[in-house]
């Protein structure tokens, strides 16, 4: 049978985090949205009730290290609002000052990026739209960025949503941006979409050059 292993790597760097953590004796706190497929996987690295689960600053509150008196430490899911993240981080180091923070941040370079962009592009805009799949953290996090940033009517667009074009040609301006895994192909037939019943202008906006690369699977090359 011939397969690949399609992970991204960054969220294999997660799943590596926490096998180290749990060979090393650490209590582990996973920061992330119940159900996801990702928490899933990553808890599912490990044996049951290893991982402890932490969604919002609540929950951090309320969250009291076992009595094995192990030493604790936490990892993130990829997707998540690095706004968010960052808050209940803050808890937990203000109530476990010990507590272990992995080496390298473990939301996505993409995700970070997008959520940047799009503080600055929203407060300017009419309407926002985010293109990605209903199922898609990431691009559910950039719908409330958006919002939070200032643009109230802000709504994820997956290629079976009807566009509200007497809505948006109304506009005098729009925002657009796409989940970390949405095909460009998608963002294109949006703006061809619009270009059907308006005259437009395209200004690209860029927060950060990526240069990040990953290296194909060994079966590939």
């Amino acid at each position: 049978m011939f397969y690949i292993d399609a992970t991204c790597p960054l969220v294999t760097k997660v799943h590596r985090e926490a096998e180290f953590l749990y060979k090393n004796g650490y209590e582990i706190i996973l920061v992330g949205h119940k159900d996801h497929p990702e928490v899933l996987g990553t808890m599912g690295q490990l044996p049951k009730g290893s991982i402890k689960l932490i969604e919002t600053k609540e929950d951090a509150k309320k969250f009291n290290i076992s009595k094995t008196n192990k030493p604790l430490a936490y990892v993130t899911q990829t997707t998540l609002s690095v706004d968010d993240t960052k808050e209940i981080i803050k808890v937990l180091k203000n109530k476990f000052p010990t507590i272990k923070a992995p080496i390298k941040e473990d939301i996505c370079y993409a995700t970070t990026n997008r959520q940047e962009a799009v503080k600055k592009m929203a407060p300017s805009c009419d309407m926002f739209f985010v293109i990605g799949s209903k199922n898609s953290s990431n691009s559910k996090r950039l719908v409330e960025v958006a919002k939070k940033a200032g643009c109230s009517d802000a709504m994820l667009v997956d290629f079976e949503k009807k566009l509200p074009i007497q809505k948006i040609i109304s506009c005098k301006k729009i925002g657009l941006t796409s989940g970390a895994s949405a095909p460009e192909k998608l963002v294109q037939d949006f703006i061809s979409e619009i270009k059907k019943h308006a005259n437009i202008n395209i200004e690209e906006f860029i927060s950060t050059k990526e240069n990040v690369t990953f290296k194909l699977p060994s079966i590939l090359n």
